[in-house]
């Protein structure tokens, strides 16, 4: 039998009849360390070819990879081209079982607030966000967009008497970023509400849905954050209730003051959304946070400009880590300045008009936001690549596996 066993590639599927005998000291670097299997007979269901590296190698911790050099880390590319091996470490089963549950906390907390599920359409006949980010395709005889969000179709259920609606669905952006946190397909965490007198209604409700996902995922998968926190070590994210809300005008003066200057009317820069997250951590000891009121010029077509100074927006986003993680705003429900707006922005009002004539027939004040699933979690984990955090991830330079 050890033969026999000794010349089976790692991998490879058994079924074993064995006696569970317990351990006198634990075993290092295995998931059960206290008991060992007496195996009497083995069977082979599934044989495996020798694999490109061993599911050891990709479970190694960082912390051993720095403290002994002749562990060599595996190249990420070589990881994503094996992901299946790469999915069976115990992190990456962590991982993807700590996804499942932000969906599953974003989707309890919305259905308990009232909230109906939707599914929209992803193949659109025009750039749902505007601009040149957009993948075109054949459609028969002619063409159509795959859709940068479900934007126009959340808020067209609200014109049509649906109240609060959210969807969780694949979005495309076409955006040739190869950086740290950016894919062209990731999945997206979208809702829309009606705002009955101011729209921080909205970001009240999103402050406190992201304080429901982080106390649910330390409450519901304690057992996978300490697995995660074995090989990739990081600082439990901290967070106040309720959210620290700053404005971007406050933002922005904190960063002049810390002396990295920025124009006050444009978005910001990566590179000035980590500074400014740093500066945050110092001065209130929070990880997250929400910037309100975005310059009305760096945001899309359909949002709504600030009522007491129109260089602004009743638009917000939400940080975690010193990244963005969720963009939103109160959109213009009137179809008037809807159309103006879009005409500003260069759109084809063509291929939107029954997006504009939905609001034609009356329509609420409304907002809402779309919260990116991946990022979310690889910030939440401390992870150096939002790779790390989607399945299959799509890339300017990868559609395989």
């Amino acid at each position: 039998m050890v033969s026999f066993c000794s010349a089976l590639p790692r991998e490879t599927l058994l079924s074993i009849e064995a006696e569970v005998v317990g351990l006198s000291q634990f075993v290092e670097d295995t998931t059960v360390n206290s008991v060992e299997l007496k195996a009497r007979k083995v069977f082979v269901l599934s044989r495996s070819i020798t694999p490109p590296f061993s599911v050891e190698d990709a479970s190694v911790s960082n912390a051993k990879l720095e403290e002994q050099p002749f562990y060599h880390p595996i190249h990420q590319d070589v990881r994503l081209d094996n992901r299946i091996i790469d999915l069976r470490t115990p992190t990456n089963l962590a991982i993807f079982r700590l996804q499942s549950s932000v969906c599953t906390l974003f989707r309890e907390f919305l259905l308990s607030k009232g909230f109906t599920e939707i599914h929209s359409p992803k193949i659109i006949s025009s750039a749902s966000e505007g601009g040149a980010n957009v993948f075109k395709l054949d459609y028969f005889k002619g063409s159509a967009f795959l859709a940068q969000s479900p934007q126009l179709y959340k808020q067209m259920a609200i014109c049509a008497d649906f109240e609060r609606v959210f969807e969780i669905g694949p979005v495309f952006r076409a955006e040739d970023s190869n950086t740290h946190r950016h894919l062209t397909e990731f999945t997206g965490l979208d809702l829309e509400m009606e705002i009955k007198e101011h729209y921080h209604e909205v970001i009240n409700l999103l402050g406190e849905l992201f304080i429901c996902i982080f106390r649910g995922l330390e409450e519901r998968n304690e057992k996978e954050l300490k697995i995660i926190s074995y090989q990739f070590p990081f600082e439990p994210l901290k967070y106040r209730n309720p959210p620290l809300i700053l404005n971007f005008s406050e933002g922005v003066q904190m960063l002049n003051e810390a002396g990295y200057p920025m124009d006050p009317f444009s978005d910001l820069s990566t590179a000035h959304e980590k500074i400014l997250g740093k500066l945050v951590k110092d001065k209130y000891q929070t990880d997250f946070y929400i910037l309100d009121k975005y310059p009305l010029a760096a945001r899309p077509f359909y949002t709504m400009p600030c009522p007491t100074d129109p260089k602004y927006s009743n638009s917000y986003d939400m940080m975690i880590r010193g990244e963005e993680v969720l963009s939103g705003a109160q959109r213009i429900h009137d179809s008037e300045l809807l159309t103006e707006r879009a005409k500003l922005h260069e759109i084809d009002i063509s291929k939107i008009n029954s997006y504009i004539d939905s609001f034609k027939y009356g329509c609420p004040p409304h907002g809402g936001g779309g919260i990116g699933l991946e990022r979310v979690l690889m910030l939440y984990l401390g992870l150096n690549n939002i790779r790390k955090t989607s399945l299959f991830p799509r890339d300017p330079k990868r559609v395989t596996p």
